[in-house]
């Protein structure tokens, strides 16, 4: 691979720095603007959307804090919107959601504008939004148990036209609001969408009349060799290696057995500063919802990949001219063949595949890669669905994210809380219980973190999180497909594995009944289900972790004092009450353990 190109001499650094940070504040702009304006919890509330800029040729050019299974392989779409319709002009808006063409998966509805200044189609507005219903046979857009798509059910637009002169084609309006068990509530969210990808519009129509059409192109171009750049240096710090990593994803009975074995490929090249990702030694396309498509695929690959590099590595097309995703077609982490259902490809198949990449990095040595964070998706991110007896017995549906997610332990920090999910990268929110139960007719009984439940290490997985909730007058549905109840996170270079998920209805006689694999149970008032997601794995061994730190965690209840002192070897003693570190009992203690090992 040839060298990048140097910056243009006559390109000012300092215009690179404005402008792109202008294209950063345009999306974030567009962020809010659907934040602020959704109908639906999982998007005004949980954040499960993203948008962001592609060029008039379909390249990414911004994202901002945008979630990398949302936006990484965007430009499949805004190229699909470009092939398929050579009538583009300014007032067209397209609804794309179809995973064969481009998109990740049948829930997330995306919105393109094309964006014409000075009568040129110069770049594409994107807002990616999950929805919380899209016409699937079950009340759920998660539907892992689809044979295949006819099966999922879901309405699926391969990139068809929805404005024409900023005015709506009202026949696909009438087409949704007739097949989604919550009409208004999804167009509310479709007008938010609209109104995001409009403001994206309208701010780079005013940039574009206020620099020029000429400097933005050459602003895209030297945005784009500067990123290359970047990576190229921080490709150049790693070694040559080639890794390979496995995992699994967990069974689920009647669906998948066996659960899907699944391999990784890592080819590191710093001479060409280049790294591969091989994808195509895994199973064929299966008769379940959990195949990834390619957007998917290329996504959470290079999500790992990313993961382990420089934080401030621009995230575009310029620098993901250095990462190669290669694919196979009628594959479960490939190019899927129509008509296999690819309902849960952003989650799951593709947590798994986040992980398995990022982890396989540390192969590299101590200081490298990451641990496993959790996997997805357990009851505390289940859809429900029932009538609301307070609203006349309106029907509802809403996915909803009260879990935490365990993050995963890196060589320098312990896990973060909040993950959720690898797919996401710590950037959706997780729920409000307390606008969750005003706008939902459910009752969240409790919600905590789980002590003992993070990989112990130098540095500690982030803890999981239990929830228990259910109905309150009427009986209501909950489906959701978890994982990592058989295979929990992993920890790396001697750091302990998070501990796995589960999920339990909890009946009103005192009965306990665990649930294994796919959930689709129905509630009645007086039952509750509770679920627990995944502690992410540790990073180290754990009689490394500092003295400090392991007393900190035990204050803060992280960890029980058994652990402290059997995992981590920390010896305690009480003075006046206050707990504190017994140093020379610690050093003895750690020796021991440390011996028992040998």
């Amino acid at each position: 691979m040839s060298e990048p190109a140097a910056l243009s001499e006559d390109f000012d650094p300092v215009l690179l720095a404005v402008l792109s940070n202008r294209m950063d504040a345009i999306v974030r702009e567009m962020t809010n603007t659907l934040l602020r304006a959704a109908r639906s919890a999982v998007i005004a509330m949980s954040r499960d959307f993203s948008c962001c800029l592609v060029t008039g040729d379909g390249r990414l050019l911004a994202s901002a804090e945008a979630a990398p299974v949302h936006v990484f392989g965007t430009h499949l779409q805004a190229q699909a919107m470009s092939e398929l319709h050579r009538d583009l002009r300014e007032g067209d808006a397209f609804l794309h959601n179809d995973p064969y063409l481009g998109n990740t998966h049948p829930a997330d509805h995306t919105i393109l504008v094309p964006v014409f200044c000075a009568g040129e189609h110069l770049f594409t507005a994107v807002a990616k939004a999950h929805q919380a219903d899209i016409g699937n046979s079950i009340p759920t857009t998660y539907h892992a148990a689809a044979r295949d798509v006819y099966e999922e059910g879901a309405l699926i637009f391969p990139c068809v036209r929805v404005q024409r002169e900023y005015r709506n084609v009202e026949d696909i309006i009438r087409m949704c609001r007739r097949r989604i068990r919550v009409p208004d509530q999804w167009y509310g969210d479709f007008l938010a969408a609209i109104g995001a990808a409009r403001i994206g519009e309208r701010r780079l129509q005013a940039l574009a009349a206020q620099y020029g059409v000429p400097m933005l192109k050459d602003f895209v171009a030297a945005w784009f060799d500067y990123s290359e750049r970047r990576i190229v240096q921080e490709i150049r710090r790693l070694p040559a290696a080639r890794l390979e990593n496995t995992t699994r994803h967990d069974p689920i009975p009647g669906v998948i057995p066996d659960g899907i074995a699944l391999k990784v490929v890592l080819e590191i090249d710093p001479v060409a500063a280049r790294i591969d990702v091989d994808l195509r030694d895994n199973p064929d396309c299966l008769p379940c919802g959990l195949n990834e498509s390619m957007a998917c695929a290329i996504n959470n690959a290079m999500t790992g990949v990313l993961n382990c590099l420089d934080p401030d590595i621009p995230h575009n097309a310029g620098s993901f001219r250095r990462l190669r995703v290669h694919l196979r077609e009628n594959c479960v982490v490939g190019i899927p063949r129509f008509p296999h259902s690819c309902s849960v490809a952003t989650t799951n198949v593709g947590d798994r595949l986040v992980n398995a990449t990022q982890s396989a990095f540390a192969g590299i040595g101590d200081g490298w890669g990451l641990a496993e964070g959790n996997t997805a998706l357990s009851s505390g991110c289940a859809v429900v669905s029932g009538r609301d007896a307070r609203h006349g017995e309106r029907d509802y549906i809403n996915q909803m994210f009260l879990m935490g997610g365990g993050g995963p332990a890196s060589p320098s920090s312990d896990g973060w809380i909040n993950l959720l999910i690898p797919v996401g990268a710590g950037l959706l929110y997780r729920d409000s219980v307390e606008l969750d139960e005003q706008k939902y007719p459910i009752l969240v009984r409790s919600l905590r973190l789980m002590r003992d439940s993070g990989g112990a290490g130098r540095y500690r997985g982030a803890p999981g999180t239990e929830v228990v909730y259910g109905p309150r007058q009427r009986a209501m549905r909950v489906v959701s497909a978890p994982d990592g109840w058989c295979t929990p996170p992993r920890g790396v270079h001697g750091g302990g594995d998070g501990t796995p998920g589960a999920d339990h209805v909890l009946h009103a006689d005192g009965r306990e009944t665990k649930i294994e694999g796919f959930i689709d149970v129905e509630l009645v008032p007086g039952e509750y289900i509770r679920g627990r997601d995944c502690g992410g794995g540790g990073y180290g061994d754990p009689l490394e972790r500092e003295v400090a730190r392991v007393l900190h965690d035990l204050r803060e209840r992280w960890i029980s004092r058994p652990q402290a002192e059997a995992i981590y070897g920390v010896v305690f003693r009480e003075e006046d009450g206050v707990l504190a570190v017994d140093e020379a009992a610690t050093q003895e203690a750690r020796k021991r353990l440390a011996a028992a090992r040998d």
